[in-house]
């Protein structure tokens, strides 16, 4: 599982990314995280909000920050 978090750094980037840390290591499961902070290829994914969390190249949350249960359940489908 490849699990993205899709922004430029700005404190809600940060928090989205810490939370699905979290959630990651609460469930127990194998993931990768990856941190996507270039503009051009975050705009070429159709995200105009971040920060934006995608599962699996799939966009899941776009413009806010999902707190860890959000996360946790996306990640469980």
């Amino acid at each position: 599982m490849k699990v993205e978090v899709l922004g430029t750094g700005c404190a809600k980037c940060k928090r989205l990314m810490k939370n699905a840390e979290t959630a990651i290591k609460e469930l127990g499961i194998e993931a990768e995280l990856v941190k996507v902070d270039d503009i051009t290829e975050i705009m070429d994914r159709g995200v105009m909000l971040t920060p934006a969390l995608a599962v699996d190249g799939e966009l899941k949350v776009s413009g806010w920050v999902a707190d860890v249960k959000e996360i946790k359940e996306i990640l469980q489908g």
